[in-house]
């Protein structure tokens, strides 16, 4: 083939890597032969292969959240593009930029409904945009289109492609490359007038954060706000990225029960919100408002697509923001024979962190009791899950691992919400990712089992016992991360936790430690 005549794949995979791509995290199948034959004809874009689409979709995530900028993926058709949809819904709320490319079958083939045929564009609108590739003079064009969209929208963008037009070849034509992710500013006036609101409610207020406001800067302006006013500081429930610790303020999050979240926001007079989403109930009880402030306290600061981080700075300055508190060492030292629990737990990972660790947390049985603990922790970045979607602490530690090599992962994760996407673990593997992964195995969906407290069901039936059960028969997850290539022990008291978990950061992932609570 000439050299200015290429392929629809070979064009696409030239533009993605012109649009900032330079790693795809790919499950392909028949229809994504041509572009999976691209990537070793065009370089600049490694492909990571994930066991199952979920996997990719939490890993591009992790990446992007990591990078800052659009993630890709590969996937097959509608299906696999279905079975990845659950960590696409987390990126859509973490606002990640993320551009999927998915196969589908060529254009003449279409009309036959063969068995893998499916509506992809509508299954792709549940998350994002959607692009579909008609010609193959339109395929380099229509890829930075995808990128774009991930970057201007903070947000999931699909590109689907018929296999036809990735084997059909054409001139080489020109395209630029994409914008890169941008915030948009926050108005002067948005500022004055959060400022005056705030002079009024003086420490009757509460700052609830989320988006660029809980970078660094973002929490130390907050952090010099509330020591001036007074006011109350939060982070939102599941913040897609936080700094923590290394002398930042202490920072908790937003409770993720709606009675205890809108205890503490119902006698504020002002709430500002900063980057996060107007705060509301993850479900809707009895008796329970949906909407969890009170009327006329809302004001928001910044969207989430906004730039919050320096809106807080000029905000900080308008109000002259003093040197914030910053907390103190750990308050409590678990004695070494205790055996483990959340707290315990907690207490132990965020003593004993490393710095500039990446902490990937899904679950609340040590998460909530690590998140509190670790705002004496040295700095380190939080990810958790923003969406509600199980299975994306393991795929989402997995790609910020492969963003950043240099710095140490730790996946703090529950063992049923694990078990969705255990396969990361053989990614992990096979990467060789700095990925230390700590299972809290109590063999219960512990949540579950509260929610059915919390309507009405104080005793548990058979089938409820057994639906809320993992114990029969027991995951050995030792011998799961084993079978998948990783390394792996098992922790039962605060000292041998202590220790394992010494010995793994020393020695460096991927390994896994079950936490046996």
């Amino acid at each position: 083939m000439a050299d200015d005549v290429v392929t629809g794949a070979e064009a696409l995979v030239s533009a993605a890597a012109h649009s900032g791509a330079d790693l795809c995290f790919a499950n392909p199948g028949t229809t994504e032969m041509p572009l999976v034959a691209a990537l070793d004809r065009i370089t600049g874009v490694r492909a990571v292969l994930g066991l199952h689409e979920n996997v990719c979709t939490g890993a591009a995530d992790g990446y992007a959240r990591i990078t800052g900028k659009a993630a890709l993926t590969l996937l097959h058709l509608g299906p696999g593009l279905a079975n990845g949809l659950a960590n696409l819904h987390n990126a859509r709320r973490a606002n990640t930029p993320l551009v999927n490319i998915v196969g589908d079958h060529t254009s003449t083939h279409l009309p036959y409904d063969a068995p893998l045929t499916s509506d992809i564009a509508a299954l792709a609108a549940t998350v994002g945009t959607v692009h579909t590739v008609t010609d193959r003079a339109s395929i380099g064009e229509a890829t930075r289109t995808a990128f774009d969209d991930a970057h201007r929208l903070l947000g999931v963008s699909t590109l689907i492609v018929p296999a036809d037009h990735q084997q059909h070849s054409a001139p080489v034509q020109p395209v630029k490359p994409a914008a890169m992710p941008s915030r948009a500013p926050v108005s002067v006036e948005a500022v004055q007038n959060v400022a005056q609101r705030l002079r009024t409610a003086g420490a009757r207020a509460v700052l609830l954060l989320g988006g660029n406001a809980l970078s660094r800067k973002g929490q130390e302006a907050a952090g010099r706000i509330a020591a001036k006013t007074g006011l109350a500081l939060y982070s939102e429930t599941f913040p897609a990225r936080a700094e923590r610790g290394g002398g930042l303020p202490a920072i908790d999050r937003l409770p993720y029960f709606p009675e205890t979240a809108a205890a503490v926001l119902r006698e504020a007079q002002a709430v500002i919100v900063a980057g996060a989403e107007d705060p509301v109930a993850y479900f809707g009880y009895d008796g329970v408002p949906s909407v969890l402030t009170q009327p006329g306290t809302l004001v928001r600061l910044a969207r989430p697509h906004e730039d919050a981080e320096e809106a807080l700075l000029e905000l900080a300055d308008l109000l002259g923001g003093v040197d914030p508190v910053r907390p103190g060492p750990l308050s409590e030292s678990p004695g070494s024979g205790e055996p483990l629990s959340g707290r315990t737990i907690g207490q132990v990972v965020a003593s004993v962190l490393p710095e500039n660790a990446i902490v990937s947390v899904e679950g609340g049985t040590s998460g909530y009791p690590f998140y509190t603990a670790s705002a004496s922790a040295p700095s380190h970045t939080v990810l958790t899950n923003t969406g509600g979607a199980i299975g994306q602490g393991l795929p989402c530690a997995l790609g910020a691992a492969i963003a950043a090599p240099d710095r140490p992962v730790i996946a703090l994760q529950s063992d049923g919400s694990g078990l969705y996407t255990a396969q990361a673990l053989w990614t992990m593997a096979r990467e060789q990712t700095n990925v230390i992964v700590l299972i809290a195995a109590n063999h219960t969906y512990n949540v579950l089992r509260t929610e059915l407290g919390r309507h009405g069901n104080a005793e548990f039936g058979p089938q409820a016992t057994a639906l809320t059960s993992l114990a029969d028969p027991r995951v050995d997850w030792v011998a799961l991360a084993r079978g998948f290539g990783v390394p792996a022990t098992r922790a039962a008291t605060v000292a041998e936790l202590r220790h394992t978990f010494t010995d793994a950061v020393g020695i460096g992932g991927p390994s896994l430690i079950e936490m046996a609570l």
